[in-house]
């Protein structure tokens, strides 16, 4: 019989650095000790800017 294991992946959500909306989700792995960051399209400044994760 198979084990059952609990996923390892976590959703977070992706902040914008200049106005603070939160635009974006993602999955990451539980395990990583880092949070993410990525420059995504923020429509609310209406251009690309850096985005950190947040709870």
């Amino acid at each position: 019989m198979a084990k059952k294991t609990k996923s390892n992946k976590i959703l977070v959500t992706l902040k914008c650095t200049e106005c603070g909306t939160r635009n974006y989700y993602r999955f990451k792995d539980r395990r990583k000790k880092y949070k993410l960051d990525s420059r995504k399209y923020c429509p609310r400044c209406r251009k690309h800017t850096l985005h950190k994760e947040s709870k």
